[in-house]
């Protein structure tokens, strides 16, 4: 395994994870349908609990992301968590509230009532992958920075941000606002989706079924206003002496000379429109499987051709040389050799994933349930 390979092994693994985050949003788009969705109070009991089964794996997945990051990539690490972290701390704020909110609404007595803390899982529905998306923008449009790689080792100051509202400025560039408001769409058709299988319930059923088209149709024109700005803009590439310049047609360079992970996003975007297809015309109750894993691949797509061919995933908008690529921002050979040998328990977890998943939602939400149970959220 040489050097190269290791970085982009861990690249892979990195989106791989982002992939699933962004699938296991399907959380956070569920909490934005409680009070559109659930006309009753029986009704909006059963949307929370069904989502209260599973927002660990969400939290644990960004999480995980974040860590894989830091001991794979750790220069960004420094620079984006160090520099931007308004956004960041605004992403783990909304999530910290989401985990208030499952503990505290309904306790006896709870301070602000069970309606406030609901509004909090909504405004950790909307926030939460609005700026998730907007954090991923900047992989391809940049952000203010600088890197001074001599100091390395030095003990001297290495990222300085130059950016004046720390992340928030990310925000003005309409292109990342746009990801982010397909993440936010996308969420809430995963959501959907995803109470449809998990809730049996007649009577939710049909105005599930209204959600997941009412929201593909705004998330189908963020996601291919984003692609096609995307296929056609410049991109930060690196050659081999580490000189970093502006290629026109970058990204779509890259899915050309990359057809593998071409074939990744064409059937990612396939899955996605199968589980909305799935729902809206045919009826069934299955689509969040296909929509889930086309999610997967398709942020796993997005992901590859921001890092690997010789791009910059994380352009520096004040020095271009300062832009972060596979090879100046990675750990040490030995660590992602160390790492990577420990990432052969992967799909053990995965698998006990998938076990605890199918324990939790046997036999699936019911009336009757939320009305016997004195375990629920």
């Amino acid at each position: 395994m040489t050097y190269a390979f290791l970085q982009e092994y861990w690249w892979f693994l990195v989106s791989l994870l982002a992939g699933l985050f962004v699938f296991l949003t399907f959380v956070q788009g569920a909490n934005t349908l409680i009070f559109s969705i659930g006309n009753t109070e029986a009704e909006r009991e059963m949307v929370v609990n069904s989502t209260g089964r599973k927002w660990e794996l969400t939290f644990t997945t960004l999480v995980t992301f974040g860590g894989a990051f830091f001991a794979s990539f750790p220069l960004f690490y420094s620079t984006s968590f160090g520099g931007a972290y308004w956004v960041w701390m605004l992403i783990l704020f909304s999530f910290v509230l989401q985990a208030v909110a499952y503990e505290f609404q309904s306790k006896p007595g709870n301070l602000f009532g069970t309606a406030t803390y609901r509004r909090f899982l909504l405004l950790n529905g909307v926030c939460g992958p609005l700026l998730v998306g907007v954090a991923v923008g900047t992989f391809f449009h940049g952000a203010e920075f600088v890197v001074n790689h001599d100091a390395m080792g030095d003990g001297l100051v290495i990222s300085t941000w130059t950016g004046a509202a720390h992340g928030l400025e990310a925000v003005l560039e309409p292109w990342n606002l746009v990801l982010g408001f397909a993440v936010v769409t996308l969420s809430r058709v995963l959501g959907a989706l995803y109470l449809q299988n998990n809730i049996n319930d007649d009577a939710l059923q049909e105005r599930l079924r209204r959600a997941v088209f009412a929201n593909a149709l705004p998330f189908l024109v963020f996601f291919i206003a984003f692609a096609v700005h995307l296929l056609t803009a410049a991109g930060w590439a690196v050659d081999a002496q580490g000189t970093v310049t502006m290629v026109p047609y970058k990204y779509l360079q890259n899915f050309l000379d990359m057809p593998l992970v071409l074939l990744l996003f064409l059937l990612g975007v396939v899955g996605v429109l199968a589980g909305i297809f799935l729902s809206v015309v045919k009826k069934t109750r299955c689509g969040i499987w296909p929509a889930g894993a086309g999610t997967t691949l398709t942020v796993l797509s997005l992901f590859l051709i921001a890092g690997w061919n010789s791009t910059c995933y994380y352009p520096s908008l004040t020095n271009a040389q300062s832009s972060l690529h596979l090879a100046n921002s990675c750990s040490s050979e030995f660590t992602l050799y160390a790492m990577t040998l420990v990432s052969v328990l992967i799909p053990f977890v995965l698998a006990y994933i998938v076990w605890a998943w199918r324990s939790l939602d046997v036999p699936g939400i019911t009336r009757q349930e939320m009305s016997q149970t004195e375990h629920k959220y």
